[in-house]
């Protein structure tokens, strides 16, 4: 997946452990954009045609549905085009490549280039499909929900506990019940002045005066949504943002820690 990963549980079997990260490697290698061979890979490919999606990847192509009219259109899953026009084409590890800015455009509203249902899903035609942080916060409340009651999982800062948790948050700890939490970042995933967090009102890497954006709520996926949102939405609109939908939230600007 390109980050750091961690599953916590207490009072569970070391095989069931393993088992859980076996789950994860196995979604993360379908739900990949770096992979020719992976499903998601395969649908874009695909793109004007139905094709056959398997139930997991049917569910995430739904969930970055709903996070498009939750976050009303700013966290936008269609912006692969704006990531291949940055130089983001394959994972960091193996280097950018060569930008070609002039290729990035505003992403489509999403419900206009993707389609779901049962057993199916159709990309329109030159639009392409990117789940990052939406897949990994899935993941997340997924597994938790798998492994059951004292566990913690956490998916390269998507996280999902299940009972009570002790989590850093900003420059605090706080005590996850239950519920997830997620940061979104420009700090990290940085090449030169590019990163890789699009805003799809222009295609092109967000600056919106905010870096950082950490947010707590019920799952790990609604917490990576407003986490996003609230970064793309700038100092301005991101603290109205949150009160109305984390449970807790911490905005970092330049110069915060």
């Amino acid at each position: 997946m390109g980050t750091s990963c961690s599953l916590l549980a207490i009072g569970r079997p070391h095989a069931e452990l393993l088992e859980g990260e076996r789950m994860v490697r196995g979604m993360a290698a379908r739900f990949t954009r770096f992979s020719p061979g992976s499903e998601l890979s395969q649908l874009n490919a695909s793109a004007g045609e139905w094709r056959r999606v398997s139930g997991d990847l049917s569910a995430v192509l739904r969930a970055a549905l709903d996070a498009y009219a939750m976050s009303m259109g700013l966290v936008n899953a269609a912006v692969l085009p704006s990531m291949l026009a940055i130089g983001y084409t394959r994972t960091l590890a193996e280097g950018p490549a060569v930008a070609t800015l002039e290729q990035a455009r505003p992403a489509p509203p999403l419900p206009e280039v993707l389609e779901v249902r049962d057993g199916e899903a159709r990309v329109a035609a030159g639009a392409g499909i990117d789940l990052g942080g939406i897949a990994k916060g899935w993941m997340a409340d997924r597994l938790a929900q798998v492994l059951g009651p004292s566990c913690v999982v956490n998916l390269g800062g998507d996280l999902r506990a299940m009972g009570a948790w002790p989590v850093g948050f900003g420059d605090t700890t706080l005590l996850l019940r239950d519920q997830g939490a997620a940061t979104s970042s420009v700090r990290q995933r940085r090449w030169g002045e590019l990163h890789h967090l699009i805003d799809p009102r222009t295609g092109l890497p967000a600056e919106t005066g905010l870096e950082e954006v950490s947010a707590v709520a019920a799952g790990g996926l609604e917490a990576e949504v407003i986490a996003k949102t609230a970064l793309l939405l700038g100092p301005h609109g991101a603290p109205a943002y949150c009160a109305a939908h984390a449970l807790a939230w911490w905005l970092g600007g330049r110069g915060d820690g």
